[in-house]
C-alpha cells in the first residue's frame, strides 16, 4: 500500500488498483503506463508540481500525452508566471519519487488544478504514488480529495 491508496481506503472512494512492471528504459513513465496498462493515454493523467511566482508549488494534473501550459496553470491560480519546479523540492514537498509523484497524500497539500478533459471520461488513471502503480477513480472524487479545480491547463 502507498499513502495514496490508504487516503482513498479512508476516505471510501470507489477506486481500483493497477500494476505493470516499470521499465527504467521508458522516457515517459505515463506513456508507459498507457501502454502496458492498454489504456487509451488521454486517460492516463500524469502529476506535475510547478512553482509560481510567489514562491507557492502547486500540482497540474494532465493528459500524459499532452504538455502543460505554463501561462493557463498561473491563470487558474491567479498568479503572474508559472515555472516547472526543482525535482528536489518537488521529493520534499509531496514525498513521491519522480516518476511516481501522486496527487493523493502528498506530504505538504498543494493547491491542485485537474485538466478540465477529465471531465470527459468516466474513470482516469493516476500514479499510485510508486513507478509501475496506477490507481483509476472518477475525476470528481479525485477532485473531492485534492480539493482540486478544473481548468484547461493542457495543449
Amino acid at each position: 500500500m502507498t499513502p495514496a491508496i490508504n487516503l482513498l481506503k479512508q476516505a471510501k472512494i470507489s477506486h481500483k488498483v493497477h500494476e505493470y512492471q516499470h521499465d527504467a528504459q521508458y522516457e515517459s513513465y505515463g506513456l508507459e503506463a498507457a501502454e502496458k496498462l492498454n489504456i487509451e493515454p488521454e486517460r492516463v493523467f500524469k502529476t506535475l508540481v510547478v512553482k509560481l511566482d510567489n514562491g507557492q508549488l502547486a500540482v497540474g494534473i494532465l493528459p500524459v500525452n499532452q504538455m502543460l501550459s505554463m501561462k493557463a496553470m498561473a491563470k487558474a491560480l491567479n498568479a503572474k508566471k508559472a515555472e516547472m519546479a526543482d525535482k528536489v523540492a518537488v521529493q520534499r514537498s509531496t514525498g513521491y519519487v519522480l516518476g511516481g509523484v501522486s496527487p493523493l497524500a502528498q506530504k505538504k497539500r498543494l493547491k491542485t488544478v485537474i485538466d478540465q478533459s477529465a471531465q470527459e471520461f468516466v474513470s482516469i488513471f493516476i500514479s499510485g504514488g510508486r513507478r509501475g502503480l496506477e490507481i483509476e477513480l472518477a475525476a470528481t472524487d479525485l477532485a473531492k480529495v485534492t480539493q482540486g479545480q478544473f481548468f484547461s491547463i493542457a495543449v
